[in-house]
């Protein structure tokens, strides 16, 4: 007679039996006990290799579905970074740094959401209810019809989400969470995964929004299993500097938009504002004239963005000279100083480097490099330059300027802040130069030569 492959367990304390008894012996509960097949099990108890499942329905590439229906959140710049609203049956993983500010922008989001006339639930396994509440009237949201409460305990949790049936659902955070047939604590790597895998098919399954909101380690990674990342449709950072009152909201995957839009939020005393013009923003305290201050035209996923370089040359006491930088890559700063040396004679040898992004923001575009390298050579010359100019190209390990994507956007964005002129690579196509003085250069010594002349080596 073949085993048999069922298992007992209890629903209250989790714990396995033998076969049924009337009650656990574990907790004592009564009628607990229910019939369970275990996962590598298929239908009458047969292995999965031994038994035949349903035939999957296949669509051809041609298979016109139906449009997305997305819902807006009513935060103008939430919804931008999600790709134009919420999606239903979506998965969203927010990360960041303790304290920038998720739980505020995920409450402001619940509320205006609610707003709208949808379901929001919000459960929160690390701060109690009082607390939340605390921020709700701090922030005016008292008004909104947020459904509040706090758990840790998963089954719990998707009992409530499956009876409400919410629109959207927040959990925070996804650390906290107890999945009781795990044997390992809460944050752990299996409790994530499950927790985490759990949430998502809870999602998928009944059409609910889940946002999920995750720890990161000291490097900025999201905590845990690499894997949840794969599992939710769309991951955003949201960052910013604890000093500087800017916010940013980053998508780095998203299924149903750009996977690098990012949206700016301002931290004041009532929440997070958003900043719909951020380049106005990021340029306001930028002081005139000054030497090695360059204004840098980028671009953020769709959006393009003005913000001030800073760097700053002093003569080193170190045998080993400094070589600081915030809001770039390091890497690149010395490639654009040996491209530097090499090719305009330029040595920053015995010389301190600090390079600044002003107002807090992190750049990882290559078409920084021409205006990097401008305001390193405007600080080591004390040459300031115009202040009414902007500046973008990438800079190739020759020394050539090569052309860079959306150049016609960075153009309209500066033209539009009272910038009246560029300096840009050559070989790009320009239909349009918004009335704009545009240089082009084909290398960085003929850009260097132009604006700095002749440069004697102390």
């Amino acid at each position: 007679m073949a085993k048999s492959t069922l298992a007992f367990t209890c629903m209250n304390c989790n714990a396995s039996h033998k076969k049924w008894v009337g009650r656990c012996d574990t907790c004592g509960e009564w009628n607990s006990i229910k019939e369970e097949a275990p996962l590598a099990a298929g239908p009458k108890g047969k292995t999965l290799g031994a038994s035949k499942g349903r035939k999957l329905a296949l669509g051809d590439l041609n298979t016109v579905d139906a449009p997305l229906e997305r819902s807006t959140i009513g935060i103008d710049e939430f919804d931008r970074v999600l790709g134009g609203g919420l999606v239903p049956a979506s998965a969203i993983l927010v990360a960041g740094d303790p304290g920038i500010g998720k739980s505020t922008l995920l409450l402001q989001a619940a509320a205006e959401f609610a707003r709208t006339g949808k379901k929001v639930i919000y459960i929160s396994g690390e701060e109690a209810s009082s607390q939340i509440r605390m921020r709700a009237q701090r922030l005016k949201l008292t008004d909104a019809s947020v459904k509040l409460a706090t758990e840790t305990n998963l089954r719990d949790i998707l009992t409530t989400l499956e009876e409400e049936a919410p629109d959207l659902a927040i959990i925070d955070s996804i650390q906290t969470m107890w999945a009781d047939h795990v044997d390992s604590a809460p944050g752990s790597v299996s409790q994530v995964r499950a927790t985490a895998h759990e949430l998502t098919t809870f999602a998928k399954r009944k059409g609910v929004a889940i946002v999920l909101v995750g720890h990161v380690t000291k490097d900025g990674q999201i905590a845990g299993p690499r894997v949840v990342e794969h599992m939710v449709d769309t991951v955003l950072y949201f960052e910013g500097e604890r000093g500087h009152q800017f916010r940013i909201l980053r998508a780095v995957k998203n299924r149903f938009g750009p996977s690098d839009e990012i949206g700016v939020f301002e931290m004041t005393g009532c929440g997070l504002a958003q900043v719909t013009n951020p380049s106005e923003l990021f340029l306001s305290e930028r002081d005139i004239q000054t030497a090695g201050s360059v204004v840098f035209a980028g671009i953020e996923g769709t959006r393009p963005l003005l913000v001030e370089i800073q760097a700053l040359v002093a003569p080193s006491p170190l045998a080993t000279p400094r070589r600081t930088v915030v809001g770039w890559d390091t890497a690149r700063l010395s490639m654009v100083l040996a491209v530097l040396e090499a090719r305009c004679g330029i040595s920053f040898a015995g010389k301190d480097v600090y390079l600044n992004i002003a107002g807090g923001l992190r750049i990882s575009e290559p078409a920084a490099d021409l205006a990097v390298a401008a305001a390193l050579i405007s600080a080591r010359q004390d040459i300031p330059i115009a202040s009414d100019t902007v500046i973008f190209g990438e800079i190739s390990l020759s020394g050539a300027l090569r052309p860079i994507s959306q150049a016609e956007n960075r153009l309209k964005e500066a033209q539009k802040l009272g910038f009246s002129a560029a300096f840009t690579p050559s070989r790009m196509k320009l239909s349009s130069e918004s009335g704009m003085n545009v240089t082009k250069y084909d290398a960085v010594d003929a850009f260097v030569e132009h604006h700095f002349g002749s440069i004697n080596e102390e």
